[in-house]
């Protein structure tokens, strides 16, 4: 009987196998990469994500993004012919061999559809290469900067490329590739250094006040990165200047975290790792003025309006049980990953936290392995509103049975219709009969690109198993990636969340995958420890929760339906699935 037992929890297990994964594990870590210099060659391997472009002769450079996709400037590609162009990876000089290289043609030339070659806004450019490339210690993918990446005036950042020496000066043999260590620029600054609206929110600025260190022509398209932590993120494309390394005139940059959206709705599988870069303490473009430049935006900003939780804007019908089918629709579901990978799911329920399940950290509490995904509605494919932040620090509670995790976020992320927080159940009531939803992320659902799934529910009587410290709800499905996401119900306008999705710590089919479709049976419910069982442990990480809106205008429908959403399998599949799963539940009977 135990043989029998083992065969159907292999069986029911199968589909949690397969995870997802995105360049946030390879990114922006050179191993060769052992000391910061400036103005002078980088040692081999120092900048791996380096590309060089030729056409008979190397004329710009370029920054590998993934395993196939290079990002560059639009100004380098006036026509999008492909011919004769060659990317070269790997490259340490022009000039000789170069043992570690390799090289590629180009499929795709693709310039930002606003590139204006007169203001030289938004040149920016993505490049396929013919071919993927497999990452080596001297070619790997640079992280990028994510939307709302801050570079304070004064953070440290290098260039590198194969560009002139100076103006008219070319570099000399063997040609070797640059590297040059210069502080950005803040754009009020720079904006007054070349004329007051010469200088967009889409472009960073960086260079020496006294001049002498700068991009220079033949840079064009190359990175300009800062380190964070381990990471190297490319925050500029090199774009544009007067000269080259003239004293009050920096290099003009693309800024990079201006394009998440759009790199992302190009890339749609294998898609770069974005990460937010954060500058610590003030900072001093603020205090720039000069003729002309408008008052910076702290001395005008209105009050901000406070935060709220439980507002989903985006979540303007229901549904029963078939994939989430537009984005923020759950806009406090996180994504918490290892290694690039999904593992569990989570909440936004404050500024700069989130909530999660503690098993999902039995084996990995080190907060520096793990990273957070807001704003994502498929696991494969593009998700133009999402950002990824850093964890800071993971607490885990510590009662008898099930316990919670806070994820503490290395910086707050911008709300959005796509992000915010969910209300922490402080003591409601949820009925017997309220209808409440499960969401999570899970191997094996959501087809291909692995859609977030949703799922309606309604409380019930928890039978032999009330107390004042669960909540029961009727029968669905919960697998291993849905873990740590929200049991969530809705009341006076405003969403809640009653429950962690967990395992049941007193079933005695704990870790099994039970699906139950039997007639003359009645399903058993699901039982989950209520939130607020954690109220002391989460007021003392937390603080003070978060607050509802006031008032609302927003009202449930009088008449819910549930909508057919199931799989497009024949009936004789669904049959034997049920059966096969109802042999394996009597053995556990």
């Amino acid at each position: 009987m135990a043989f029998y037992k083992v065969i159907c929890v292999a069986t029911l297990l199968t589909l949690l196998t397969q995870e997802s994964h995105s360049q946030l594990s390879e990114c922006g870590q050179p191993p060769l990469n052992t000391r910061i210099v400036g103005g002078q060659p980088a040692p081999a391997g120092s900048w791996p994500w380096q590309v060089s472009l030729h056409r008979g002769g190397h004329f710009c450079g370029g920054s590998l993004i993934n395993n196939e996709w290079v990002l560059t400037a639009a100004h380098c590609f006036p026509s999008s012919s492909t011919d004769s162009l060659v990317v070269y990876l790997g490259r340490q000089s022009q000039e000789g061999s170069n043992p570690n290289e390799v090289s590629r043609t180009v499929t795709q030339i693709i310039n930002h559809p606003s590139y204006d070659s007169r203001t030289n806004d938004n040149d920016i450019s993505l490049l396929k290469l013919s071919s993927p490339v497999t990452f080596t210690n001297y070619i790997r993918p640079v992280c990028l900067a994510a939307s709302g990446s801050t570079f304070y005036n004064g953070t440290d950042s290098w260039v590198t490329g194969w560009g002139t020496i100076g103006s008219g000066v070319p570099l000399p043999s063997p040609q070797d590739l640059m590297e040059v260590e210069v502080p950005v620029v803040g754009n009020r600054q720079c904006n007054c250094d070349y004329g007051v609206g010469s200088i967009t929110d889409n472009m960073i600025c960086a260079g020496l006040r006294a001049g002498g260190k700068d991009s220079c022509q033949g840079d064009s398209g190359g990175p300009m990165v800062s380190k964070q932590n381990s990471r190297w993120i490319q925050e500029g494309v090199v774009s544009f200047g007067v000269g080259c390394a003239l004293p009050e005139t920096p290099g003009v940059y693309t800024r990079v975290s201006q394009y998440q959206s759009w790199i992302n709705s190009q890339i749609t599988s294998n898609q770069p790792g974005f990460v937010t870069f954060t500058s610590t303490g003030t900072d001093g473009d603020l205090s720039v003025t000069c003729p002309g430049l408008p008052p910076p935006p702290t001395t005008v900003a209105p009050t901000p309006k406070p935060v709220v939780c439980g507002q989903a804007p985006m979540n303007s019908r229901i549904l029963g049980g078939s994939s989430v089918a537009t984005a923020g629709v759950w806009p406090w579901m996180a994504s918490l990953q290892k290694n690039g990978s999904h593992m569990c799911g989570g909440t936004l329920v404050s500024e700069d936290s989130v909530l999660s399940d503690a098993d999902c950290f039995s084996s990995s509490p080190v907060a520096s392995e793990w990273t957070v995904v807001l704003g994502r509605l498929k696991q494969n494919g593009s998700n133009p509103f999402e950002v990824t932040l850093n964890v800071t620090n993971i607490t885990l509670s510590n009662l008898t049975g099930s316990n919670v995790a806070v994820l503490r976020l290395s910086t707050q992320p911008t709300l959005s219709d796509y992000i915010q927080p969910i209300c922490l159940d402080n003591g409601q009531t949820f009925s017997e009969g309220s209808t409440c939803w499960a969401a999570g992320w899970s191997s094996g659902r959501g087809g291909e690109e692995e859609v977030l799934q949703e799922f309606q529910t309604s409380v019930v009587n928890c039978g032999n198993r009330s107390s004042s410290d669960t909540i029961c709800t009727s029968s669905f499905t919960l697998e291993q990636g849905d873990y740590g996401g929200p049991m969530m119900c809705k009341k006076d306008g405003s969403w809640f969340q009653a429950a962690v999705l967990s395992t049941d710590k007193n079933s005695d089919t704990k870790g099994i995958i039970i699906i139950i479709i039997i007639k003359t049976r009645a399903d058993p419910p699901m039982v989950f420890a209520k939130l607020s069982t954690f109220q002391s442990f989460l007021s003392g990480v937390l603080g003070t929760f978060l607050s509802p809106a006031a008032t609302t205008t927003t009202t449930a429908p009088s008449n819910q339906t549930t909508t057919a959403g199931a799989p497009a399998h024949s009936s004789f599949f669904i049959f034997f699935h049920l059966l096969v799963l109802s042999a394996c539940l009597q053995l556990f009977l």
